[in-house]
């Protein structure tokens, strides 16, 4: 387990002033005085004012899984990654805290070609496709330009094929920027927050019992009808929860 508490100065003219200021002083004081559960009060603190960052989702992860908080340290390290996809020390973090579960879920692997277009499309956000795309549309006008006020047939045979090149591209990206978007759309994580979980075939109390989940299990929430929730494991399987037993990632 990586042991790791951010500085984050750079961020503390945003928090609002000397009162959060010292609320994080005193949360890093009690973490490294080893009172987790002091450091964690004042790390929620700064959040009830309402700031965030992947750098205190991950101190709130590191004091809860000192503490042996199973599913509040998964939360707040899901909620890092979130905001920080690519930080491997966040990435790593979870993978110790989810050893603490007792849930093992196979993983449906993807088709070959559904998983790369997948891959590609998330080594971006769907503002960073747009963007890209904007710009290539802007490079196909240019293009477009220089070929009907080109002189030589050589800049104009260049201008056409650079310019059905980008339009091309403009293609592609706009589809991962839609498709992007269509997956951040879908995606609904949330994580058992509950010692355990009896997950029904229906939305109903007395509802026949399709299996039990437990507290720090990462599921996908598909639909919600009154107080229920419809999830989904990544081994495919599906049912329903009452609403307390699971806390959405993207609230």
């Amino acid at each position: 387990m990586k042991h790791i508490i951010y500085i984050l100065s750079f961020l503390l003219p945003f928090f609002g002033g000397a009162q959060n200021q010292d609320l994080f002083d005193k949360a890093n004081a009690f973490y490294n005085d080893g009172k987790y559960a002091e450091a964690i009060d004042n790390y929620q603190a700064i959040l009830e004012t309402g700031y965030h960052s992947a750098d205190l989702y991950f101190n709130l992860g590191n004091a809860n899984y000192k503490l042996n908080n199973i599913a509040p340290s998964i939360y707040f390290y899901e909620k890092a990654l979130i905001l920080a996809p690519n930080d491997s020390d966040i990435k790593a973090n979870i993978a110790f805290a989810k050893n603490m579960t007792i849930d093992v879920i196979d993983h449906i692997p993807e088709a070959g070609l559904a998983k790369i277009i997948k891959n590609i499309t998330n080594t971006m956000s769907f503002d960073a496709w747009a963007i890209i795309s904007v710009v290539l549309v802007f490079c196909y006008v240019v293009l477009v330009l220089g070929y009907y006020f080109a002189y030589s047939t050589m800049r104009k045979r260049f201008a056409f094929i650079s310019s059905l090149v980008a339009l091309l591209f403009v293609c592609i990206t706009l589809s991962l920027a839609f498709h992007k978007y269509n997956l951040d759309q879908k995606d609904n994580p949330a994580i058992v927050f509950v010692q355990e979980s009896k997950v029904k075939n229906t939305p109903n109390p007395n509802g026949e019992e399709a299996f039990r989940l437990h507290e720090g299990t990462k599921v996908q929430v598909l639909e919600s009808y009154n107080n229920w929730q419809k999830i989904k494991l990544t081994d495919g399987k599906t049912g329903w929860v009452t609403a307390e037993d699971v806390k959405l990632l993207k609230d």
